[in-house]
Protein backbone atom coordinates (compact mmCIF):
# COMPACT_ATOMS: atom_id res chain seq x y z
CA UNK A 1 0.00 0.00 0.00
CA UNK A 2 2.80 2.74 0.41
CA UNK A 3 4.05 2.30 -2.87
CA UNK A 4 0.39 2.90 -4.62
CA UNK A 5 0.50 6.04 -2.02
CA UNK A 6 3.81 7.00 -3.20
CA UNK A 7 3.17 6.64 -6.74
CA UNK A 8 0.18 8.80 -6.38
CA UNK A 9 1.97 11.72 -4.32
CA UNK A 10 4.81 11.60 -6.98
CA UNK A 11 1.80 12.00 -9.75
CA UNK A 12 0.49 15.06 -7.71
CA UNK A 13 3.94 16.77 -8.12
CA UNK A 14 6.13 15.10 -5.17
CA UNK A 15 9.76 15.38 -6.29
CA UNK A 16 10.36 13.26 -2.64
CA UNK A 17 7.83 10.57 -3.48
CA UNK A 18 9.08 9.99 -6.64
CA UNK A 19 12.78 9.86 -5.43
CA UNK A 20 11.76 7.22 -2.83
CA UNK A 21 9.74 5.30 -5.12
CA UNK A 22 12.87 5.39 -7.85
CA UNK A 23 15.40 4.79 -4.62
CA UNK A 24 13.39 1.29 -3.57
CA UNK A 25 13.89 0.05 -7.49
CA UNK A 26 17.28 1.23 -8.49
CA UNK A 27 19.60 -1.68 -7.34
CA UNK A 28 16.86 -3.87 -9.63
CA UNK A 29 17.18 -1.41 -12.72
CA UNK A 30 20.71 -1.10 -12.35
CA UNK A 31 21.28 -5.39 -12.72
CA UNK A 32 18.59 -5.26 -15.38
CA UNK A 33 20.29 -2.89 -17.48
CA UNK A 34 24.18 -4.65 -16.55
CA UNK A 35 23.05 -8.50 -17.66
CA UNK A 36 21.58 -6.30 -20.68
CA UNK A 37 24.58 -4.41 -21.35
CA UNK A 38 27.33 -6.42 -19.70
CA UNK A 39 28.75 -2.90 -19.07
CA UNK A 40 28.79 -1.12 -15.63
CA UNK A 41 29.25 2.41 -16.82
CA UNK A 42 26.34 1.26 -20.04
CA UNK A 43 24.20 -0.20 -17.05
CA UNK A 44 24.68 3.46 -15.11
CA UNK A 45 23.79 5.30 -17.80
CA UNK A 46 20.35 3.72 -18.07
CA UNK A 47 19.56 4.10 -14.84
CA UNK A 48 20.24 7.43 -15.09
CA UNK A 49 18.22 7.79 -18.56
CA UNK A 50 15.28 5.45 -16.78
CA UNK A 51 14.95 7.97 -13.90
CA UNK A 52 14.40 10.76 -16.42
CA UNK A 53 11.95 9.23 -18.36
CA UNK A 54 9.82 7.95 -15.92
CA UNK A 55 10.17 10.81 -14.18
CA UNK A 56 8.71 12.87 -16.99
CA UNK A 57 6.40 10.40 -17.37
CA UNK A 58 4.68 9.18 -14.03
CA UNK A 59 1.64 10.68 -14.48
CA UNK A 60 0.90 7.59 -17.29
CA UNK A 61 1.19 5.26 -14.48
CA UNK A 62 -2.56 3.94 -14.51
CA UNK A 63 -1.62 0.78 -12.31
CA UNK A 64 0.27 2.11 -9.41
CA UNK A 65 0.95 -1.40 -7.88
CA UNK A 66 2.97 -2.33 -11.03
CA UNK A 67 5.01 0.61 -10.71
CA UNK A 68 8.36 -1.28 -10.41
CA UNK A 69 7.12 -3.12 -13.47
CA UNK A 70 7.10 0.12 -15.42
CA UNK A 71 10.11 1.05 -14.80
CA UNK A 72 11.65 -2.23 -15.80
CA UNK A 73 9.82 -1.53 -18.80
CA UNK A 74 11.64 1.52 -19.34
CA UNK A 75 15.18 0.26 -18.52
CA UNK A 76 14.92 -2.88 -20.81
CA UNK A 77 14.21 -0.24 -23.15
CA UNK A 78 16.44 1.93 -22.59
CA UNK A 79 19.40 -0.61 -22.75
CA UNK A 80 17.89 -1.75 -26.13
CA UNK A 81 18.69 1.80 -27.29
CA UNK A 82 22.01 1.19 -26.12
CA UNK A 83 22.22 -1.68 -27.99
CA UNK A 84 21.16 -0.44 -31.11
CA UNK A 85 23.92 2.20 -30.54
CA UNK A 86 26.25 -0.13 -30.30
CA UNK A 87 25.71 -2.30 -33.42
CA UNK A 88 26.38 1.13 -35.03
CA UNK A 89 29.86 1.48 -33.62
CA UNK A 90 33.11 0.73 -35.86
CA UNK A 91 35.18 -2.20 -33.64
CA UNK A 92 38.60 -2.77 -33.99
CA UNK A 93 40.26 -4.84 -36.36
CA UNK A 94 41.24 -7.98 -34.82
CA UNK A 95 45.44 -7.97 -35.79
CA UNK A 96 45.11 -4.72 -33.73
CA UNK A 97 43.02 -5.48 -30.88
CA UNK A 98 45.46 -8.55 -30.07
CA UNK A 99 48.38 -6.56 -30.25
CA UNK A 100 46.70 -3.79 -27.56
CA UNK A 101 45.31 -6.45 -25.42
CA UNK A 102 47.16 -7.43 -22.29
CA UNK A 103 46.45 -11.28 -21.63
CA UNK A 104 45.80 -12.34 -17.73
CA UNK A 105 45.52 -15.52 -16.75
CA UNK A 106 43.34 -16.57 -13.82
CA UNK A 107 39.87 -18.49 -12.91
CA UNK A 108 37.31 -16.74 -14.87
CA UNK A 109 34.14 -16.01 -12.11
CA UNK A 110 31.23 -18.28 -13.18
CA UNK A 111 28.74 -15.01 -12.91
CA UNK A 112 31.20 -13.89 -16.06
CA UNK A 113 30.62 -17.39 -17.88
CA UNK A 114 26.82 -17.22 -17.37
CA UNK A 115 26.51 -13.35 -18.43
CA UNK A 116 28.65 -14.67 -21.67
CA UNK A 117 26.17 -17.20 -21.89
CA UNK A 118 23.28 -14.81 -21.74
CA UNK A 119 24.62 -12.35 -23.83
CA UNK A 120 24.64 -15.06 -27.04
CA UNK A 121 21.09 -15.24 -26.59
CA UNK A 122 18.69 -12.63 -28.74
CA UNK A 123 17.41 -9.77 -27.40
CA UNK A 124 13.91 -11.50 -27.02
CA UNK A 125 15.14 -14.53 -25.33
CA UNK A 126 17.49 -12.19 -23.22
CA UNK A 127 14.08 -10.53 -21.91
CA UNK A 128 12.23 -13.62 -21.32
CA UNK A 129 15.44 -15.45 -19.49
CA UNK A 130 16.27 -12.32 -17.26
CA UNK A 131 12.20 -11.94 -16.31
CA UNK A 132 11.90 -15.17 -15.58
CA UNK A 133 14.26 -16.03 -13.90
CA UNK A 134 16.23 -12.81 -12.47
CA UNK A 135 12.90 -11.23 -11.25
CA UNK A 136 10.80 -14.75 -10.78
CA UNK A 137 7.55 -13.31 -12.81
CA UNK A 138 5.78 -16.32 -14.33
CA UNK A 139 5.52 -16.88 -17.84
CA UNK A 140 2.00 -15.57 -18.05
CA UNK A 141 3.52 -11.94 -16.13
CA UNK A 142 6.42 -11.87 -18.53
CA UNK A 143 4.28 -11.53 -21.71
CA UNK A 144 1.98 -9.44 -20.31
CA UNK A 145 5.41 -7.23 -19.20
CA UNK A 146 6.90 -7.14 -22.80
CA UNK A 147 3.43 -6.91 -24.41
CA UNK A 148 3.57 -10.14 -26.52
CA UNK A 149 1.01 -13.26 -26.90
CA UNK A 150 1.54 -15.66 -24.19
CA UNK A 151 2.15 -18.24 -26.48
CA UNK A 152 4.96 -16.51 -27.75
CA UNK A 153 6.59 -15.84 -24.74
CA UNK A 154 6.74 -19.97 -24.10
CA UNK A 155 8.51 -19.85 -27.36
CA UNK A 156 11.05 -17.70 -26.66
CA UNK A 157 11.83 -18.80 -23.06
CA UNK A 158 12.00 -22.91 -24.38
CA UNK A 159 13.80 -21.44 -27.21
CA UNK A 160 16.52 -19.99 -25.03
CA UNK A 161 16.48 -22.38 -22.54
CA UNK A 162 17.47 -25.47 -25.19
CA UNK A 163 20.17 -22.91 -26.39
CA UNK A 164 21.60 -22.57 -23.21
CA UNK A 165 21.25 -26.13 -22.37
CA UNK A 166 22.50 -27.02 -25.36
CA UNK A 167 25.89 -24.75 -24.70
CA UNK A 168 26.31 -26.25 -21.53
CA UNK A 169 25.97 -29.57 -22.23
CA UNK A 170 28.45 -29.04 -25.38
CA UNK A 171 30.63 -26.65 -23.29
CA UNK A 172 31.30 -24.67 -26.36
CA UNK A 173 29.17 -20.54 -26.12
CA UNK A 174 29.92 -20.20 -29.77
CA UNK A 175 27.47 -23.10 -30.79
CA UNK A 176 24.40 -20.94 -30.92
CA UNK A 177 25.99 -17.31 -31.57
CA UNK A 178 25.02 -17.59 -34.88
CA UNK A 179 21.55 -19.00 -34.63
Amino acid sequence: MVIIELVKRAQRGDDKAFLELFQLAEADIYRTAYVYLGSKEDALDVVQETAFKSYKSIGNVKEPQYFKTWLIQIAISCSIDVLRKRKKEVNWNPEYLDLITVTVEEDIPLSITLQDLVEALTVEEKEVIVLRFYYDYTIREVSEILRIPLGTGKTLLYRALKKLRNCVEKGDDYAFKSN
